[in-house]
C-alpha cells in the first residue's frame, strides 16, 4: 500500500520547518520506500508498518504543537509493491507514447 500524508503542527511556533523536518527523519529512518515533496510524504509498505511511521510521526509533531493536523490518501493494493516508482512510470510511458 502507499500513503500519501501530512504531518501539520498546529498552535505552536510559527515555522513548521523543524518539526516536519524530524517526521521526515523517522520516514528515513523507517527503511520503507518513501518520497516528500512540498505537500506530502509518500511512503510504501504494508498497513501495519506504514501505520506505525504515520504514527510515529503524529506523536513527533506532538511533541511540538499542542494539536496536530492530519491528512491522509491510501491507495490499498494488496499483494503490489514497488508501486511508489511503477505508477510515474506508467504515465511517463503514456506521455513518452503520445
Amino acid at each position: 500500500m502507499i500513503v500519501a500524508f501530512s504531518v501539520s503542527p498546529m498552535g505552536g511556533s510559527d515555522s513548521v520547518g523543524e518539526s516536519v523536518a524530524e517526521c521526515v527523519r523517522i520516514v528515513r529512518d523507517s527503511g520503507l520506500p518513501h518520497e516528500t515533496n512540498a505537500m506530502f510524504t509518500n511512503v510504501e509498505g504494508d498497513w501495519d508498518e506504514v501505520m506505525e511511521v504515520v504514527r510515529a510521526c503524529i506523536e513527533r509533531a506532538s511533541q511540538d504543537a499542542p494539536r496536530v493536523s492530519v491528512t491522509m490518501k491510501i491507495d490499498h493494493r494488496p499483494g503490489r509493491t514497488g508501486q511508489l516508482e511503477e505508477k510515474v512510470a506508467t504515465v511517463r510511458r503514456h506521455l513518452d507514447d503520445g
